[in-house]
């Protein structure tokens, strides 16, 4: 399945919840950049701007690094379900 149809199928209202948790997240990120930013500058622009590039890119790939993550966990999950499942032997 593509990434985009997996990225719409698991974002329904059974689905997981890491875009709930990607917007969350940016939203902390956007605040915590943009006030460590103007305490540092003195400047509401400079602060704005660094606020707005540096938390974007960032909350992109934060979101990619959680399915990644998802992912493993489920892989691990099946192998362990796979490994505790007797396997019939043929002779």
């Amino acid at each position: 399945m593509s990434t985009l149809k997996m990225f719409v199928h698991n974002h329904g209202a059974s689905g997981d919840n890491s875009l709930l948790k990607t917007i969350t997240f940016a939203i902390t990120h956007f605040t915590v950049a943009f006030t460590v930013a103007y305490l540092l500058t003195g400047d509401i622009l400079i602060g704005s701007l660094i606020a707005m590039v540096e938390p974007a890119i960032n909350t992109v790939a934060y979101f990619f690094h959680e399915k990644i993550w998802a992912r493993k966990q489920q892989n691990a999950r099946e192998a362990a379900n796979s490994a505790s499942t007797p396997v019939a032997r043929s002779f």
